[in-house]
């Protein structure tokens, strides 16, 4: 019983945490390979999968009440989100992601002061694009992080945040609505595939998913009552924890 409390109070947290700006993983991976160190690896993200893929379906959910998701924008990219996260998930099973474990921390420092130099990025929502031309930016976005999240993971949330904020001209609060659709896609594919090979622990995952589920409308309402400021300097600081947790993996460890 001590075990469940432990993992799903991390549950709540990662979902806190991911309706916010993304991350959760930060909390729920870590917490995971803590308690169940002897466990097989696959089988412990595929329960954190399983149980963080309700969480961000929740929160969409909820910021789809108050936010005016683009969704002819965002359901094509949500289809080439999920694929691209499959085909990231197939190809982790061929290759080590070793390099790009040592590249992510450099990457992620990078968004950080890129975020801080630019002191109004993403305080107001201004799109860039409209149509095709928008349809085809989330869509690559979509592709690449969806890739990513598949064969890696660690700040899927934070970099679609990120991009749809530099690259679409969203603000923080409608990059975060639209990034959890995206990511709630990419969390599917990736529990699916492990999944259909046996890597998930549905006893456990059950619990998780409700915890998370509890955690992510309680960040999305905060989000939502804050505004896009306060979720800019939650974005920050998460980046920064993304970075000293990646950093101390890819280097430390």
């Amino acid at each position: 019983m001590l075990e469940l409390a432990l993992i799903a109070t991390a549950a709540l947290l990662a979902g806190f945490i991911d309706a916010l700006v993304g991350g959760g993983g930060l909390i729920m991976t870590p917490a995971l390979f803590g308690v169940f160190p002897q466990a097989a690896p696959a089988t412990l993200l595929g329960t954190s999968k399983a149980s963080g893929v309700w969480g961000t379906a929740f929160a969409t959910l909820q910021f789809a009440k108050r936010v005016r998701i683009r969704w002819a924008t965002m359901l094509p990219a949500v289809a080439v989100s999920f694929c691209a996260a499959m085909l990231g998930a197939w190809t982790v099973t061929r290759t080590s992601p070793d390099a790009l474990r040592r590249l992510l921390p450099f990457v992620l420092l990078a968004v950080f002061f890129y975020t801080l130099a630019k002191k109004q990025l993403g305080r107001e929502h201004a799109p860039r694009h409209e149509g095709a031309s928008e349809r085809i930016a989330a869509c690559l976005i979509g592709a690449a992080v969806g890739f990513y999240d598949g064969f890696f993971g660690p700040g899927t949330g934070s970099f679609f945040v990120f991009l749809f904020v530099r690259v679409l001209g969203y603000d923080f609060l409608n990059a975060s609505a639209s990034a959890k659709l995206l990511n709630t896609a990419t969390n599917l594919a990736a529990m699916l595939l492990f999944a259909s090979t046996g890597h998930v622990w549905w006893h456990y995952a059950v619990v998780l998913a409700a915890a998370n589920v509890i955690g992510s409308v309680l960040g999305a309402r905060m989000a939502l009552r804050h505004g896009p400021g306060f979720v800019r300097g939650v974005f920050i600081v998460v980046v920064g924890l993304l970075i000293c947790k990646t950093g101390y993996d890819a280097f430390l460890r």
